[in-house]
């Protein structure tokens, strides 16, 4: 398992008490900054943006003192929020303009397109499952608004690969890239990348000011495009022990709370739905660290199929399912997921909108 990512639930929680928000604030945006590395934890359900935001106030901050932190979580929700009403499979606001083509540049694939930062993020995204933010975003920008590839087939690649896949906050920031979910497509320059990264280039396709790219050409080097090549490996799992009288709680690759029911006697089952996995592919790096994070569910079985097969071929009655927008086919009792505020939902045409909604709840929860 990748060093920088444990997966016991402990040293999880120690993380998000070694939290320092100021930092966090000031030095988020570079490559190097002191951001948390919550994300695959929180992708994955193993905590949640409440439980966290609710630890870090519980030192005495407020909400005006770590802002930017605070904002950082409540993406996530909103992204979810977003999630619950769109297809995030199509453009949310505007058809993205303009297409080429719906592959991706082999040189991106290749972590060889010539921009150092972003070649280096590449690379350590194959190697650890990681990539940070704005990297994230100066990929997006090369892929869909320099070499016009549409952002679905990308973004599911670059989902593929991380650690902290959450198809909501993936295509919707990518989509906010693209200009499909946002007033203007997001555009990177060399001298922004310089400034984040710590790197030092000069004269590439992106050493220009932003009202050139408007205009610019595709550079030639990212006219050979492919589709990547995306599967994923189920493990084999042993037959399930079922004890029909108790209820069955089931989790999947967006919960594995160890909080969840915690202490009620019952079935936990991890569900991998081979259809599921077939559209939303990834990585073998991101299995097993699935795999080893629901190790801090005591008693967790695997069950490879559909939510269907798990109910016929085991006779189960009482199930229980958290909510979430890709659980295709689930019934029984669905119970909500740990939101920042439950007050705030449906949709919102901007993060803008959202906020000014989440303000006064979050004031009223946080007062001192």
């Amino acid at each position: 398992m990748q060093p920088g990512f444990a997966t016991d639930y402990q040293t999880i929680l120690e993380r998000v008490d070694a939290i320092d928000p100021l930092k966090y604030g000031k030095t988020r945006n570079f490559v190097d900054g002191d951001v948390s590395y919550l994300s695959p934890y929180i992708s994955r359900g193993v905590i949640s943006t409440k439980q966290v935001l609710d630890h870090v106030m519980s030192k005495g901050y407020t909400i005006n003192q770590i802002e930017s932190f605070v904002k950082e979580l409540c993406w996530r929700d909103y992204f979810q929020r977003v999630g619950q009403v769109k297809n995030l499979n199509e453009d949310i606001k505007h058809p993205q303009e303009p297409v080429s083509n719906h592959e991706i540049s082999s040189a991106i694939l290749e972590a060889s397109m010539g921009i150092e930062a972003i070649d280096i993020a590449i690379r350590k995204l194959y190697e650890t499952g990681y990539m940070h933010n704005h990297c994230r975003m100066y990929t997006a920008s090369v892929i869909c608004n320099i070499a016009h590839s549409h952002w679905l087939h990308p973004a599911r690649w670059m989902y593929y690969h991380l650690l902290d896949g959450d198809w909501a906050s993936n295509a919707c920031s990518w989509q906010w890239v693209a200009g499909a979910n946002s007033s203007k497509k997001y555009y990177a320059n060399q001298e922004n990348i310089n400034k984040y990264a710590h790197t030092r280039q000069v004269k590439t396709f992106l050493d220009k000011s932003y009202e050139q790219f408007e205009t610019t050409d595709c550079p030639q080097h990212l006219k050979d495009r492919q589709t990547a090549s995306l599967q994923t490996i189920l493990p084999e799992a042993p037959p399930l022990q079922i004890v029909n009288d108790r209820p069955t709680f089931v989790y999947n690759y967006y919960n594995l709370s160890p909080l969840w029911h915690a202490g009620k006697a019952g079935n936990r089952i991890l569900l991998l739905d081979p259809e599921f996995f077939n559209n939303y592919p990834v990585s073998e790096r991101c299995m097993d660290f699935m795999l080893a994070l629901s190790k801090n569910v005591p008693n967790m079985q695997v069950f490879v199929g559909s939510f269907d097969q798990l109910c016929h071929q085991h006779n189960i009655k009482e199930i229980y399912f958290k909510e979430h927008p890709l659980n295709i086919g689930y019934k029984g009792q669905e119970d909500s997921r740990d939101w920042i505020s439950d007050k705030v939902t449906g949709y919102h045409p901007s993060f803008f909108a959202y906020w000014k909604r989440m303000e006064k709840p979050l004031y009223a929860q946080y007062r001192k």
